[in-house]
């Protein structure tokens, strides 16, 4: 499936009308269930398929954040055999009290993964979070970029963003 092919159909499987808040605070008349598309295998592995040629060269380890970004870390792991681990919003406060469960990422090159960046807040967090216990990060991917205040974000605090897609890419692909 071509690029301009998986943005038609991610569209047409998770484009949603009404009043929708976004975690950022913003409320939007459309909104893109990224579940939608994320519990389709077939859509799923196209999404990996394609976002697995962005991946930067010597990543270590993919970094899946919660939850929307786990499935995709998943399938691009099981893609690339890059090594998966799965974000906590907030380490557990039990058993291992792991913010990243998973392999040990200390020392290692980490790429976070996410689904949909409107703002890049959770990735910040996340970023901080990560290298406080060691990992070294510097990229992030994602398969929709909602908005361009969240590459403005990230890039800000130098973490290099790339996206599989932006809003315009799937509003053109239904024209």
């Amino acid at each position: 499936m071509g690029k301009f092919a998986l943005a038609k159909a991610i569209y047409e499987t998770a484009h949603l009308t009404g009043e929708f808040k976004l975690r950022s605070g913003q409320v939007s008349n459309q909104y893109f269930d990224k579940y939608l598309f994320e519990s389709n295998p077939a859509l799923l592995n196209q999404i990996a398929e394609q976002l697995s040629e962005l991946i930067p060269e010597g990543i270590e380890v993919l970094a899946g954040l919660e939850m929307g970004g786990i499935p995709i870390a998943t399938a691009l792991s099981l893609k690339t055999g890059i090594p998966v681990v799965f974000v906590r919003k907030k380490g557990k406060e039990y058993g291992t009290c792991k913010l990243a469960e998973g392999m040990n990422i200390l020392g290692k090159r980490v790429c976070i993964i996410e689904d949909v960046v409107t703002t890049g807040g959770q990735i910040l967090l996340s970023a901080a979070d990560l290298k406080e216990v060691g990992a070294i990060v510097q990229n992030v991917l994602c398969v929709i970029e909602r908005d361009q205040k969240g590459r403005d974000n990230l890039e800000e605090t130098g973490l290099e963003f790339n996206s599989l897609f932006k809003m315009d890419d799937l509003l053109e692909s239904v024209k």
